[in-house]
């Protein structure tokens, strides 16, 4: 397989891009490498990027908006509560139908690794059954990471930490927690301890929903980072939504930003259902929810944007397009300066694999297993200004992703068309 006239984020001018069995065996300038593949694709200038990653979300809730009611107030807590009506009601067939219809709107737009968390609150384990069978039967397409999340707490009833660890036993990937739902601040800091104790004892890694509340007296970050730290386990550990620093007073942000950096956490901000649920309880001003993005990025800590909720009781809506997921978060955080905004395609991509651990199997490079989107776009900011689906996107070689170029007609004087689906002039 041959791809040429593709652009490179890291790379002057346009190169040709030369597969061989699933791996990429050549990266040249355009026109340098032999022709003669049994299939070549043009990329017309488009940019050629790692796959998209998503780092959070929870396929075993999508599509249940307004089952069995809608969320009025839009509250997390009110959500948690709609939840556990609805999924009284769950069965396996109805699981895995919408998770994979979500997984597969998530790879329709490039995305071939996603890190989903599955709640295991159902003495059954339903929902996890389901999302183990689909992470095989999907392994061709996406690599699935399940973490087993106990939505309603670890100690908010008797059996909370039997059925988290029969969920790792049964095979999920990660173990999760949610310290802020716990009844006092001694079982949130005790479900971390708990949550960290079965990573190490099955060998798993680690991602709690910690600090998804407005409260500035929220400390679990804290815990986590000291645990990770105590433990040598914080490449291995994920701290998802950390609203709450967002809302630290500066000197406290300051001491805790330095215990971050010393245990190498891993941070996982969703931007459209952190603003969306955050701030349901201010007068103005109205904070914004997020976590201090820009200063855990400056502290070289990997962060990741995540979309979170698919259509559920605690977001109504379904963003797959990751490029959505992106704009939404650096305006919120205020990275739309030039260089930010170059960058920012990092949150979807490299700063996801980190997440994830993805290691050195990640990357567009020769000798690398040859998965990578095309963008029908000349730069990061015609990407994010046109928001653009992928062109194409392949995985270990092979083509499992191609959206058609659309035209719309503007009926001036020459009644011409437009083509949004090309590559703008790029930007200096």
């Amino acid at each position: 397989m041959l791809i040429t006239n593709a652009r490179l984020l890291d790379r002057e001018g346009l190169v040709d891009i030369s597969i061989r069995d699933g791996v990429i065996e050549a990266i040249a300038a355009a026109g340098n490498l032999a022709r003669g593949h049994a299939q070549t694709f043009d990329a017309e200038g488009g940019l050629a990027l790692p796959p998209f990653v998503e780092p959070h979300c929870h396929l075993d809730y999508a599509m249940t908006a307004g089952e069995p009611r809608w969320n009025a107030s839009g509250t997390l807590f009110e959500a948690i509560d709609i939840w556990a009506e609805r999924k009284r009601d769950l069965d396996h067939a109805d699981v895995k139908r919408r998770a994979r219809q979500a997984l597969e709107w998530q790879i329709a737009q490039g995305i071939q690794y996603v890190r989903t968390h599955v709640d295991i609150g159902d003495p059954e384990l339903r929902s996890l059954t389901a999302l183990l069978e689909l992470r095989a039967e999907m392994a061709e397409w996406v690599e699935l990471q399940i973490v087993a999340f106990p939505q309603d707490g670890i100690f908010t009833h008797p059996s909370g930490l039997v059925q988290l660890e029969e969920a790792l036993k049964r095979g999920a990937d990660g173990v999760g927690a949610i310290p802020h739902v716990e009844f006092t601040r001694e079982d949130a800091t005790a479900s971390i301890a708990a949550a960290f104790d079965l990573a190490q004892k099955y060998d798993k890694f680690i991602d709690i929903h910690c600090d998804e509340i407005d409260d500035d007296q929220s400390r679990g970050l804290e815990v986590v980072a000291a645990q990770a730290y105590r433990r040598g386990l914080g490449p291995r550990t994920t701290a998802s939504h950390t609203c709450a620093l967002g809302s630290y007073n500066g000197a406290y942000a300051s001491k805790l930003i330095g215990l971050l950096r010393k245990a190498r956490i891993n941070f996982v901000a969703n931007p459209f259902v952190n603003t969306h649920l955050q701030g349901r309880e201010d007068s103005y001003p109205v904070r914004r929810g997020l976590t201090r993005v820009r200063e855990l990025r400056n502290a070289g800590l990997a962060v990741a944007f995540g979309h979170d909720n698919l259509a559920d009781p605690f977001y109504p809506l379904l963003h797959t397009n990751v490029l959505q997921i992106v704009q939404m978060g650096i305006h919120v955080t205020h990275l739309t300066g030039h260089d930010d905004i170059i960058r920012s395609l990092d949150f979807v991509t490299t700063q996801g694999a980190r997440v994830l651990g993805l290691g050195e199997r990640y990357a567009l490079a020769e000798g690398h297993p040859a998965s990578f989107n095309v963008l029908p776009a000349s730069s990061v900011i015609d990407a994010l200004t046109r928001m653009v689906p992928v062109r194409f996107g392949f995985r270990a070689g092979r083509l499992i992703v191609r959206t058609e170029p659309a035209t719309t007609s503007i009926w001036l004087e020459d009644e011409r068309e437009i083509d949004f689906s090309r590559p703008v002039t790029p930007t200096p």
